[in-house]
């Protein structure tokens, strides 16, 4: 193995691991797909990531320790203050505050990955950890992207739409009538005009002008249409508990942990914003312990005279996730998974007839 991973390999593989753990593409897979596109002792790596004792195996799971910590890094603020506040319920025996129920929210979602990742993870990585495979999962990944994004953004204007008809609003865009002004809770203008407006956000779309609703400011409603609005601070346990298993289905290579994490988020009726989060907060445990759960394997003989490209990797795989994931919060306030959906179908498509056939 000394011989076969390169500083430049490390190097490479670092920065995709970093980037693509929390970009919704499934790091994994690519770790598998790019190697075996590139061919020669790269390809030699991937073939060594399905066996019991793989180097390249332990130099993974260093990367996502490294990626797991950038993690840490990114939301110390929020991990401090979760850390603290499950702390007080553990004191109290009660739960009082979002901050509180939040830590447990993480808690719940994270053990059905834990308990299925224990029973699971190897078999599932010696069968399917491997190009064809992962590259037919990719391709599922970005179906189930694009379809969970859809019937999401689908919901939600259906949501709007329906707290407009109750409210006698007609239009999103049009001027409202004094009477409709009225039945909403603000004072008639002088002479008519148009009703006040606020910025709503529908994902995927620029930010549009609608005629202001009481209460407004309290978001907008459930896509089912029933409740106030979903957000972390009332996620419960059941949602919570469905969120983790979404999650679990990343144990298939090919299958991004981000992307179907925020699916199952989006399904409980979190936005873009709070599922990105819900899901970076989710990860991090789960790549934290996976990779100290195994980290005896790089003490191993097998990674004897590589421990610099390892130490080399591992750094650039910390940097790319923190400078990723500080991209992806700011992008999901505003946009979707769609364009991840598609990438993922394309490429998946693409290498999977690559690897079937020639």
């Amino acid at each position: 193995m000394s011989s076969d991973l390169t500083y430049l390999q490390s190097g490479v593989i670092g920065v995709l691991q970093g980037a693509t753990e929390l970009f919704p593409v499934s790091s994994l897979g690519h770790s598998v797909i790019i190697p075996a596109l590139i061919g020669g002792s790269w390809k030699h790596l991937v073939t060594e990531n399905s066996a019991d004792k793989s180097p390249y195996l332990a130099f993974i799971v260093a990367l996502h320790v490294a990626t797991a910590l950038a993690l840490l890094i990114f939301y110390r603020s929020d991990w401090v203050r979760l850390i603290r506040a499950f702390g007080q319920t553990l004191r109290s025996r009660k739960i009082e505050t979002s901050e509180q129920r939040l830590a447990w929210m993480v808690i719940v979602g994270t053990i059905p990955t834990g308990i299925i990742g224990l029973a699971l993870e190897h078999t599932l990585r010696t069968i399917f950890a491997k190009p064809v495979a992962v590259s037919v999962f990719l391709a599922i990944n970005g179906v189930v992207l694009y379809t969970g994004q859809r019937m999401r953004d689908r919901a939600e204007r259906s949501s709007v739409a329906a707290t407009q008809g109750r409210d006698g609003l007609t239009s999103p865009l049009a001027p409202a009538n004094d009477a409709a002004i009225a039945e909403a809770g603000y004072p008639a203008t002088a002479g008519g005009g148009d009703a006040p407006t606020l910025a709503l956000r529908i994902p995927g779309r620029s930010r549009s002008r609608v005629p202001a609703q009481a209460g407004a400011g309290q978001g907008a409603a459930h896509p089912t249409g029933r409740g106030r609005a979903k957000t972390l601070d009332n996620l419960t346990v059941k949602e919570a508990t469905v969120i983790g298993l979404y999650q679990s289905l990343a144990l298939l290579a090919g299958i991004s942990r981000s992307g179907v994490t925020m699916i199952g988020s989006l399904s409980r009726g979190l936005n873009n914003e709070d599922a990105a989060r819900f899901a970076f907060l989710l990860a991090t445990p789960i790549i934290l312990a996976a990779g100290l759960f195994k980290l005896p394997e790089l003490a191993g003989s097998e990674t004897k005279g590589i421990h610099g490209q390892i130490v080399f990797g591992a750094v650039l795989a910390g940097i790319a996730a923190y400078l990723t994931t500080r991209f992806l919060v700011r992008y999901f306030e505003t946009r979707t998974l769609t364009p991840f959906a598609i990438y993922c179908f394309v490429a998946g498509v693409l290498c999977t007839v690559r690897f079937a056939f020639f």
